[in-house]
Formats: C-alpha cells, structure tokens, sequence
C-alpha cells in the first residue's frame, strides 16, 4: 500500500471522530484556501510491542525518515518525529509514547492488560494506526487512568487512531497569520484550545500552533458507556531559519499545551 493510501485511510477514520475537522476544511476551501497537511500525531504506550519504535517502523518501511526527539516531563511523555523526505508536501508522523513505568503500580497493571490484547504482527500493519480500540476496557480501568493522565486515558478509550491532523498555515493566502486564521475560525463558530493561550509559540522559536477542543465522543466500554474527548485539528506556522529554510520540528512546550486538547476538564467547558 502506498504512503497516500495510508494517510488517506487515516485521514477517513480520523473523520469519523471528528467530523468537524472536514467543517474546517470546507469553511476554509470555500475561503479560496488551498489544504495542505502539516503533520498527524499519533499516541501510544512505552510497553512493550507498542513501543514507539516498534510503532514507527510501518512507516520507516514506507519511506519515512527519523527526525528530532522531544521530552515531556510534566506529562510524562516522549516523542519523536518523523518526515518523508521524498515530498515536502507529505505530513510529516509525530508519534508520542507515555511512560508507563513513571505512574503507579496500579496504572500500570491496567496499561500492561490493555496492551496484552495486541500482537506485534497487528502494530507492524499499514493499518494499524487507523484500526481503532484493540482491546477490551472497563469504566473503572478509564477512571484509573483518568486519575494519573488524560492522555492513558485517552488511549485506554479511543485506541490506535490520529489524535490530530495539522493545517499548514504556510500554505494559506487570506489567513496566512495564526492571529487571523484563529479570529476568523472562532466566528465561524469553532472553539480553540486556550490553555496557555490560543497561540503556541512564537516566531523566535520558529513555530506557531493553535487548535481546536476535542469534541465528545459516546464510548463503549464493557459496562456502560460514556462521553470522552475525541480528537481535534491543529494549525501550524513555520518560520524561516537563518538557513532560509523553514524549520521543521517541535516545540516541547508549546506541544505541551496542545496535548491539553483533549483534556476531560478542558473538552468539557
């Protein structure tokens, strides 16, 4: 399967979570806007068969490169890069991973039974990141890891999909300002992420981001079923390095605050 039958499939199951991202598309597309994908995050354990290398080698076989690695200690979180060298205009992978072994004993019995449920066959298929929940969860394992981290619990609920897809901002033409593109997207209605404010970044660290809430999805769990953020969409701005090149990594604190889309206290305001 090619690369863009993956990001394709990925894109049609992100979707079905978040329909709103396609209302963003076609507000923007009706605006003259041409679409173009900065990148797509993905999350997953440090456990085992799902290991973030583990889960980056599909898409090193498909071309992918590695790039930067970036640490979260507040969150508890690690996380690489990746870019398809091959086309700039492909999105580039940011797989981020939680250290199990950093919460409690309790915590981390529940990841580990969780993730008991996958083979390592299952994680090196091109459709892995676009096969949903693999396991079988409780409301009280979510309560559990909802108590240490939302983004467990987050995992523990929704499975293996894109947390979000990323307008490039850099390819715009009216809202080619984060600023803009933010005001515009609010009176059309859509709620931004304000946790440490709507912009993340600065055009001194060369990266600006913004993003909408995660919408609340209907979950169903093995006794009972519940409202949880699903996914959101991102907006990007890069800036020139001296090079003259755009610069094309992360920022660990601004990322930081956009992991927060998904918060349950955050996505429920």
């Amino acid at each position: 399967m090619s690369i863009q039958n993956v990001l394709e499939n990925m894109w049609r199951d992100y979707l079905l979570l978040n329909p709103e991202a396609q209302r963003v598309v076609d507000t923007l597309l009706a605006e003259g806007e041409r679409i173009v994908n900065d990148h797509i995050a993905l999350r997953t354990f440090n456990v085992g068969v799902v290991a973030l290398e583990e889960c980056a080698k599909p898409f090193l076989a498909l071309g992918y490169e590695e790039k930067d690695e970036y640490f979260f200690e507040a969150k508890k979180l690690r996380a690489k890069h990746y870019e398809y060298t091959a086309d700039p205009n492909t999105p580039k992978i940011f797989i981020s991973e939680l250290l199990v072994n950093e919460f409690s004993i309790d915590f981390q019995a529940v990841v580990n039974s969780l993730v008991s449920y996958i083979s390592d066959d299952q994680v090196q298929q091109t459709d892995f990141f676009h096969s949903g929940r693999p396991w079988n969860v409780s409301l009280s394992q979510h309560e559990t890891l909802l108590g240490e981290s939302d983004y467990g619990a987050w995992m523990a609920a929704i499975g293996y999909r894109p947390n979000h897809f990323t307008v490039s901002i850099n390819n715009l033409k009216k809202y080619s300002d984060i600023h803009t593109l933010n005001d515009f997207l609010k009176s059309k209605g859509f709620k931004l992420n304000s946790s440490g404010g709507e912009v993340k970044g600065a055009p001194h660290v060369f990266l600006e981001q913004s993003s909408t809430v995660a919408n609340k999805v209907g979950v169903e769990f093995t006794d009972g079923k519940k409202e949880i953020p699903s996914c959101y969409f991102e907006f990007a701005k890069r800036y020139p390095l001296d090079s003259g090149e755009l610069y094309q990594g992360f920022i660990a604190k601004s990322a930081d605050k956009i992991f927060e889309s998904t918060n349950t206290y955050r996505a429920s305001q």
